[in-house]
């Protein structure tokens, strides 16, 4: 028994040799081996020496050196079969882990090689595929259809000298650009008088001067007032330039990754070293017109971001430079606006030169009417274009009644078979075309040379336009002395309600008048509102005819605030209103006579004639001696 039970121990020694020999290999387990002093003791043939060995190696202690008695050699090797147990299953582990994470490399390996393969195929094919091409040509193919030219496009003045009515606009606004230092301006005017297009032309026109404050290649920027927005976050401002930040803006992909905030500049910086060109800037919030002025001080637009960090190595050059210096936005700015100036912020207007584009007269719209049918090739009867200045004072809407009309023409010509002759635009196509867009007359041509009694002829202003404003008055006489009552419109303002009060004190004073003594009832003619004290004198005229009976000319138009004193003071907007009355057909005009330095020499045609008090106003209003002796000596006190 004894000796089965040793054979058995050196058996299961060789089988543990063995083992450990496929667990390390060969090569690796004579290395440690020896190492351990554990080779020699383990190629011995004895099985004492073997275990000795075996038990170095696994225990890794090179200092065991007792052999083992044979009664715990048993032991000795169900311990050793432990720690190979052990380490076997430490090492199944460890190529299971091993194997998924070759697993892993393998798959990422993979991806990783399919995302080089696709950028190599975009770099190769580009950013395009099918879908995107087929958009391409569907664009290209509506890129080469062109209707045509639009009208205003064909027909706008090409040079300075085709604007017509505006030779002092336009020379003021040149010679504000060819100044050395030149200012910012504002243009101020009705619409469709050619702000914009003076604006385009003046540029290139100083351009041309020797000593032009502006380079050749300098830019010329055009943007509505009407479609700049400010938001308060400051996500976008395309007036003034924004901040894209890295991460809900869409800053480019190159400074996502790093995290770097992309400055986007706008048309300030655009217009660099030119001119901003913004038409209907009073459209403009104020907030923004307000951050426009701080441009237009500085000369730069200034960046900021919460993400922008001046240290970052990973920031361009550029974008350190804007966050730091600002963005250049050295420029002047020209405005155009069909509103008043009060419209305006106070200190955007303040730190603006302004020029004021005039109303076209009824004879400057027949000479753009003319010219813009030379360009058109077409024959055109003087009935129409005097049609075309009764319904607009407008130049580009004249151009757009011409269009119209010629249109008419054209297509007459296609149904009568008679198409490729001349064309010629008739009264009757025009009146047609006039029709057709629902316009109606500035102003009803009246006849002017018949006298009325208690009716004259006022003149108001409403924005760059004027306007003949009719007031009539009636009186009855009142049989109880001072029992009279006095009705006026509401709807016609207190300042016209306090014009007539004044009237009737310089009637009482002057002439001896108590219109107390009557029933009165004055009327503005319309129900329109006045804002102003002008129309005193005319309130004046119309009193004094319906109390005293006496019929008013109609051929003659008068403005002018009336004073306590019976003078006539000086009013504004004197160059519309006379354009206002000439318009309505009447000849004469009466203006205060501190208002003679403001007369428009533009209107040949019109007899204006200043008046210092209300006595000057007696012989145009009332025929011969319709009023005798009753002017100018003041009244005595009636108590």
């Amino acid at each position: 028994m004894a000796r089965e039970a040793k054979k058995n121990d050196f058996t299961q020694i060789n089988a543990l040799i063995e083992l450990i020999n496929d667990i390390y290999g060969t090569e690796k387990m004579v290395l440690k081996a020896g190492k351990l002093e554990a080779l020699s003791l383990i190629r011995s043939r004895k099985p004492e020496q073997q275990l000795l060995g075996l038990q170095r190696l696994i225990f890794e202690n090179p200092t065991l050196k007792d052999l083992t008695p044979e009664k715990q050699v048993p032991s000795v090797i169900e311990e050793m079969k432990e720690v190979l147990a052990s380490l076997l299953a430490r090492r199944s582990l460890e190529e299971s882990i091993e194997h998924k994470i070759k697993e892993r490399i393998e798959e990422r390996h993979e991806e990783y090689m399919q995302e080089i393969k696709r950028q190599v195929i975009k770099e190769v094919s580009g950013v395009e595929n099918p879908q995107t091409l087929k958009k391409y040509a569907q664009m290209e193919i509506m890129y080469a259809q062109n209707l045509s030219r639009s009208a205003l496009e064909l027909l706008r003045p090409a040079v300075l000298e085709e604007i017509v009515g505006q030779k002092k606009a336009v020379k003021a606004l040149i010679s504000k650009l060819a100044s050395p230092h030149p200012p910012h301006v504002i243009l101020y005017g009705p619409p469709g008088v050619g702000k914009t297009t003076a604006a385009r032309l003046a540029l290139r026109e100083v351009k041309k001067l020797k000593r032009s404050p502006f380079a050749a290649n300098a830019p010329f920027v055009e943007v509505d007032g009407t479609t700049l927005r400010w938001d308060p976050r400051e996500i976008a401002n395309p007036l003034i330039g924004s901040v894209h930040d890295p991460i809900y803006q869409g800053a480019r992909r190159d400074l996502v990754d790093g995290g770097v905030p992309e400055p986007k500049l706008g048309l300030v910086s655009e217009a660099h070293g030119g001119i901003l060109f913004i038409d209907e800037i009073g459209e403009m919030d104020l907030s923004l017109q307000s951050k426009l002025l701080k441009v237009l001080e500085d000369k730069k637009v200034a960046f900021d971001s919460a993400y922008y960090d001046s240290n970052d190595s990973q920031v361009p050059k550029y974008i350190k430079m804007l966050f730091e210096k600002g963005a250049p936005a050295d420029f002047v700015l020209i405005g155009a606006t069909t509103r008043s100036p009060d419209s305006l912020s106070p200190a955007l207007r303040s730190r603006c030169s302004a020029v004021y584009f005039e109303p076209l007269t009824p004879a400057e719209i027949e000479d753009i009417v003319k010219a813009a049918a030379q360009r058109l090739k077409i024959g055109i009867d003087p009935e129409s274009a005097r049609l075309i200045s009764r319904y607009t004072n407008e130049g580009r809407q004249a151009v757009n009644l011409l269009v119209d009309a010629y249109g008419r023409v054209l297509y007459e010509k296609e149904m009568k078979g008679t198409a490729g002759r001349s064309c010629r635009i008739t009264a009757k196509i025009m009146q047609e075309a006039l029709q057709s867009n629902r316009l109606f007359p500035l102003s009803l041509n009246t006849d002017h040379s018949k006298s009325e009694q208690g009716r004259v002829m006022a003149l108001g202003v409403y924005g760059f336009c004027g306007s003949v404003i009719e007031i009539e008055a009636v009186a009855f006489p009142q049989g109880s002395s001072g029992k009279g009552a006095l009705r006026f419109n509401e709807t016609a303002g207190t300042m016209a309600r306090d014009s007539v009060f004044v009237a009737a004190s310089v009637l009482r004073r002057l002439a001896g008048i108590d219109v107390q003594n009557y029933d009165l009832h004055l009327n503005v003619v319309g129900g329109g509102n006045i804002d102003g004290p002008s129309a005193g004198a005319a309130i004046f005229i119309a009193i004094l005819s319906a109390v005293k009976d006496v019929p008013v000319r109609q051929d003659c138009a008068i403005t002018g605030e009336l004073s306590l004193r019976g003078q006539l003071k000086p009013v504004g907007g004197l160059t519309e209103k006379i354009y206002g009355a000439r318009l309505a057909g009447i000849k004469k005009v009466v203006v205060p006579a501190e208002n003679k330095d403001d007369i428009e020499r533009r209107f040949p045609d019109m007899k204006i004639v200043p008046a210092h008090d209300v006595g000057d106003l007696i012989p145009h209003f009332f025929h011969g001696a319709a009023l005798p002796g009753l002017f100018l000596k003041e009244a005595p006190c009636q108590c």
